[in-house]
């Protein structure tokens, strides 16, 4: 596995269509990360931050009649599938996640060695607001790109080349043509069976075809220590991730994607990147600092939608309870309490090219 360390990053060149880009964290050996630099004068300095098309068929009622709980609107497809919201504000909050994981690898959208001439059709799984599918189909301008999600929020005013379906990814494949690169990007929480989710990916690969997958553990912690049990946050955290694996929904992915995906078989090439998230600005170096603030916004945003039809459906507390609880974690992450980060990794692998390509390349 190669790791992002947490000193200082170096230069990388962004990829082609990718605005802003900023210096991405180094790789190295297979060893450990070393703590993201503590920034001194962020430490009593409280944060500032916001809390705050195509498609294949017509949309029938029972994907588009949204319904509300809790004070927020949620999917209708395979009700159940799925616990977070799909409201105007969980659409800002999934747009500043997704800028939070670009600048996290470097200013990319991807990692994997695409070669551009041959990557022609390109699926964007759980694509949610399809931000990523609308950027990397400007970048891949004759590619044919799909972005699938649960629900239909995706802007109608995309790409010529970008389209959107209302699927679950869980549910069988149909379809006749292959894929030449699959995304499967943040879907921490979502998969109930994650080996059966990769085999899928890998049968609907063209040979010589890429898939990557971009998630973390959705467990905060901290490397000095300042994140503790007795804070406010972490309780609600293990509450949050607690709660997810008793309804089967894999909480933690990041660090098992590896795993799944040498355990496959038949993916070659497999490669593993790791990149230290903070939440809130407290790293000394600017681009983490930079990163963390992302995050915490994100989080902020979020921690409703979070929370709500986890710690109220499931867990059968009252929507006050749960409320009273997010100010204190609110305040704990706004004053910057602890140096609390996240891992987001990144692996991808290629399926073996036909016989007769091999050669070609050779």
């Amino acid at each position: 596995m190669a790791e992002a360390p947490g000193t200082p990053p170096t230069t990388a060149a962004p990829a082609a269509g990718v605005s802003s880009p900023d210096p991405a964290p180094t790789t190295g050996s297979s060893r450990a990360v070393p703590a993201v630099a503590i920034d001194p004068a962020q430490q009593d300095d409280p944060v500032e931050a916001d809390e705050g098309s195509s498609y294949t068929a017509s949309l029938s009622s029972s994907v588009i009649d949204y319904p509300e709980e809790y004070g927020r609107r949620y999917h209708a497809f395979r009700p159940g599938s799925y616990s977070f919201p799909n409201d105007e504000v969980e659409m800002e909050r999934l747009d500043m996640a997704h800028a939070m994981m670009v600048r996290a690898i470097g200013s990319k959208l991807w990692l994997a060695p695409l070669a551009k001439d041959k990557v022609h059709r390109i699926l964007d799984i759980g694509t949610g607001t399809g931000i990523w599918a609308v950027e990397i189909g400007d970048i891949f301008e004759n590619a044919e790109v799909i972005g699938n999600d649960l629900s239909a929020i995706q802007p109608e005013w995309v790409p010529p080349n970008v389209k959107f379906e209302i699927d679950d990814v869980e549910s069988e494949w149909v379809g006749v043509k292959k894929y030449d690169f699959i995304m499967c990007r943040y879907m921490a929480a979502s998969i109930q069976d994650w080996p059966k989710l990769v085999a899928n990916i890998y049968d609907n690969l063209n040979p010589g075809g890429w898939a990557e997958f971009q998630d973390m553990s959705t467990e905060y912690y901290s490397d000095d220590g300042s994140y503790k049990p007795e804070h406010a946050t972490y309780e609600w955290n293990q509450t949050f991730v607690e709660t997810l694996d008793k309804i089967g929904r894999d909480p933690r992915p990041g660090p098992k994607l590896e795993g799944w995906v040498r355990g496959h078989g038949g993916f070659e090439d497999v490669a593993h990147h790791k990149f230290k998230t903070p939440i809130g600005p407290w790293a000394r170096h600017r681009h983490f600092k930079d990163q963390g603030l992302l995050n915490l916004a994100q989080i902020l945003e979020g921690l409703e939608g979070f929370s709500l039809k986890l710690l109220c459906g499931v867990l059968g507390r009252s929507k006050e309870e749960v409320l009273v609880q997010l100010a204190e974690v609110r305040r704990e992450l706004k004053t910057g309490a602890f140096h609390a980060l996240l891992d987001l990794h990144v692996v991808y692998g290629q399926k073996p090219a036909l016989p007769a390509a091999k050669e070609a390349n050779e």
